[in-house]
């Protein structure tokens, strides 16, 4: 249904939309708000920040319909005008051309003609909408989505290549915030949402800078991905970046108890299944990594004590001689056929 003000003095135009168009009206094609003047329209206009389209003459008490498009325009650059005036100068078209007029209309009014132009002006509207809801919606995308992905799904064939997968060579990690469990338990859902978001910023801030992608959140943990060359390297720098700047955030009083932010953070590097993972026919699917180097990461990520950046011996045979590690011990991974020995590493 189409909301349209009219702002006009002549109160008699009131009553003669309505029978006009009561058909319309009664159909809820069209519903109508009525304006004595200028302000008394941006007063409606507040009050019905819905409007969809003004029609409004000139020549009007207090504030005339060519100020009223120029406040429009400030305000309300969605909202289209039509003028309607008894004055059809070209000056006057002129003038509410200038100011952003979508047409122009003489009186005495052509009903047939005023909802043509009602129809086309609203299509103008609807298509504005429908295209700065594209706009909105595609950066919405980018927030969440690998720029790889978006290039993928640009392909002319994207529908029927949705679940094509590759092999490649990346590092997997796992950041969790320690202890969180607790403040989820204890505290408000928006003091809860709003401390998580604060500790992801900084996470994926450190992400993006080392060129990793944000695969997923889980929970109150991260998993990110970093392929290319010297990936398992620029994946320990953001871990390193990352303890770092989260031991650097304030710690938070919450009924009496002091939670001070700390991460643990498990990697492991090799061949991971990338891939869009989900139900097709669903249309739920997620352009993840999966495989053994996953699992290993998570599970590195689980043996972590708070504060601590845990690497699997193959990692740490790769970058010993860049990275400060010591060895710690060996733990049964599940699914794992033997011990496996982790490393700390250190700053």
């Amino acid at each position: 249904m189409a909301k349209i003000l009219v702002a006009d003095d002549e109160t008699d135009l009131e009553m003669l939309i309505k029978q006009k168009f009561r058909k319309q009206i009664r159909e809820q094609k069209y519903e109508f708000v009525f304006a004595v003047n200028g302000n008394d329209a941006l007063n409606k206009i507040s009050e019905h920040p819905d409007i969809d389209m003004v029609l409004s003459d000139i020549n009007m008490p207090e504030m005339d319909g060519l100020t009223l498009l120029g406040k429009l325009n400030e305000t309300s650059p969605l909202i289209k005008a039509v003028i309607v005036s008894a004055y059809g100068d070209m000056e006057n078209i002129r003038m509410a051309m200038n100011l952003g007029a979508f047409d122009f209309l003489t009186k005495p009014l052509n009903f047939e003609d005023l909802e043509l132009t009602m129809a086309k002006t609203m299509a103008h509207v609807l298509q504005m909408r429908e295209t700065l809801k594209a706009i909105r919606e595609n950066n919405i995308l980018r927030m969440y989505v690998d720029e790889s992905v978006l290039q993928f799904m640009n392909q002319r064939n994207f529908e029927n290549s949705i679940t094509v997968n590759e092999t490649i060579e990346a590092t997997v990690v796992f950041i969790d915030i320690c202890g969180f469990t607790m403040i989820t338990e204890n505290e408000p859902a928006d003091i809860v949402v709003k401390m998580l978001n604060t500790y992801f910023d900084v996470i994926v801030k450190e992400i993006i800078d080392q060129k990793g992608h944000v695969d997923k959140f889980i929970g109150d943990a991260v998993m990110a991905v970093f392929r290319g060359d010297f990936h398992l390297d620029r994946a320990i720098e953001t871990s390193l970046n990352v303890r770092r700047k989260i031991e650097l955030l304030k710690s938070s009083e919450h009924h009496g108890i002091t939670f001070m932010p700390k991460v643990s953070i498990g990697l492991h590097t090799g061949e991971v299944i990338s891939g869009n993972i989900g139900s097709a026919s669903l249309r739920r699917l997620d352009y993840t990594v999966i495989g053994d180097v996953a699992n290993t990461a998570s599970r590195l990520k689980g043996v972590a004590e708070d504060g601590q950046i845990i690497i699997a011996e193959s990692s740490y045979e790769k970058v010993k001689e860049s990275f400060n590690c010591r060895m710690l011990h060996e733990v049964v991974l599940k699914n794992k056929a033997r011990p496996v020995t982790i490393y700390e590493v250190l700053d």
